[in-house]
């Protein structure tokens, strides 16, 4: 069918990977890091071009037909009457829209009501609560906003050549806390709440959709977040869950239906293929075992793996709680972490090694059985992060999560998401794709591991664990579990 290519403009960096648009076969990658301080909660988004054209440079893009755009996700762009930016961008990581997050919340009626308008409950990161924190705190500004937009949106705007259309996809759309995934429509009464006056919002199109072409006749694709770029590129479908261990963490599955959680603990997105996204947050996962890792002195977290297969299942009885940051999933915002199960026989340090394994992907379990509660469907788990190429990490996950694991090959995942999109897009204008069906490429998963006994596999290997195994896996999880209800009685209840 032709060549096709992906972009991701992540927070740090730009990736491209060109495709075979009918196997899904890398053929070339470019890269290019984005010149902004790591921390920056605001950015001029020209830095996102430069950064797109250093990547795309040496013919990179030659011969392509179609491209798709991924990029970070929550980022707010404000735009004036003429289509000029307002402001800089305020990204994801700005949380100075906490109030703003609160105060959105009260003044709908409360989490329920949010969970059922939009599928999620306002949260710093989201465009929603900046844009009640531009109005609050930069008057002037807010009042000049005639339309706002996301950053894959505003690049897809810019590839385009800036044209009167502006377009989202409904993967991103769902991530702005004003579009609900359930309905599939704008709630222009909550932009009105948080911004003050009604702006335009981009048209959200659907998964084949063509945003336009290119003044040089390049097709370009809806785009998407860098979350659902990533689960398509992954090749995820019903029945898989992806656990991305970063140092916070999250627990996202395919589903049938959107799911309003007047708890706030499922966040409802869209995916990029007209299905749906549940996500549920920790707010610890590799920060805990970092954090283990220094406390015994420890180099990096493959020396704190290699001790930690030194203990066993369990960890003689030491449980960590790995709350260090306050937590989310349960929600106990202002508590800490916890090491319980301290006697004579349990305090060396290859226990605590392995209860900080455990205590993290107990608490991810948790987050997962969120999701199992209100009927999401989990047989088999992708381990994403650098920290799931740990043996330790590798040899517990199948018992805890109790299901087949999968350790992807390393992959620009969300990269390959968009070029996934863009020749789905591109499939359907030549009429040799149905808008039913993307592209079948191969997705992460290859071949199944002989067992689990060394804590040592192949990635892109699926991990099963034995009958055993999950019934250690049961045990472990009795345990933490005890352990977490004695101290925070009630609360965590993922069936409530």
């Amino acid at each position: 069918m032709g060549i096709v290519a992906g972009l991701d403009s992540s927070s740090a960096f730009t990736r491209i990977v060109v495709c075979d648009a009918d196997t899904g076969s890398v053929l070339r990658q470019g890269y290019a890091p984005h010149p902004v301080e790591a921390k920056a909660t605001e950015i001029d988004p020209q830095v996102w071009l430069l950064s797109l054209g250093e990547a795309a440079a040496g013919g990179l893009l030659e011969g392509v037909q179609a491209i798709g755009v991924s990029a970070q996700q929550h980022g707010l762009l404000t735009l004036d009457a003429q289509g000029n930016l307002v402001r800089p961008a305020l990204l994801g990581n700005d949380r100075r829209a906490q109030a703003a997050a609160a105060d959105l919340i009260d003044a709908l009626g409360g989490r329920q009501a949010w969970a059922e308008a939009v599928g999620s409950v306002p949260q710093s990161a989201q465009p929603v609560a900046k844009l009640r924190w531009l109005a609050r705190s930069e008057p002037e500004s807010a009042q000049r906003v005639a339309s706002v937009m996301q950053p894959h949106d505003w690049l897809v705007w810019q590839l385009l050549g800036r044209p009167a259309r502006r377009t989202t996809d409904r993967g991103g759309a769902s991530g702005t806390g004003f579009w609900s995934a359930g309905s599939g429509s704008y709630r222009h009464d909550l932009v009105e709440l948080a911004l003050g006056h009604q702006c335009a919002l981009p048209e959200v199109l659907g998964p084949a959709d063509a945003a336009g072409t290119t003044p040089e006749g390049l097709l370009i694709s809806a785009g998407t977040g860098e979350t659902m770029a990533a689960a398509f590129g992954l090749g995820v479908g019903v029945g898989d869950a992806v656990v991305s261990l970063g140092a916070s963490g999250s627990v996202m599955a395919v589903h049938h239906d959107a799911l309003a959680d007047p708890s706030g603990m499922i966040t409802s997105f869209a995916d990029a293929t007209g299905m749906h996204l549940p996500v549920v947050h920790t707010l610890n996962a590799v920060r805990a075992l970092r954090g283990t890792a220094e406390l015994l002195g420890l180099e990096d977290l493959d020396e704190l793996s290699a001790l930690a297969m030194k203990s066993t299942p369990g960890s003689s009885g030491l449980v960590m709680l790995p709350y260090l940051e306050g937590e989310r999933t349960p929600q106990l915002p202002h508590t800490a972490g916890t090491l319980s199960g301290l006697r004579r026989e349990s305090m060396r340090p290859e226990h605590l090694a392995r209860a900080a394994f455990e205590g993290m992907l107990c608490s991810l379990a948790d987050a997962m059985d969120v999701l199992r509660g209100r009927g999401v469907e989990v047989r088999r788990v992708f381990l994403l992060g650098g920290a799931a190429e740990l043996p330790a990490v590798q040899a517990a996950a199948p018992a805890i999560f109790g299901a087949q694991v999968v350790v992807p090959q390393p992959a620009d995942y969300a990269a390959v998401g968009a070029a996934r999109q863009a020749a789905w897009a591109l499939g359907v204008s030549q009429g040799t794709l149905s808008r039913a069906a993307p592209p079948a490429w191969q997705g992460a998963a290859v071949g199944v591991a002989p067992g689990l006994s060394t804590g040592t596999f192949e990635a892109g290997e699926q991990i099963v664990p034995s009958e055993e195994e999950r019934a250690v896996g049961q045990a472990v999880r009795q345990q933490y579990g005890a352990t977490r209800d004695q101290i925070h009685p009630g609360a965590f209840n993922p069936t409530s």
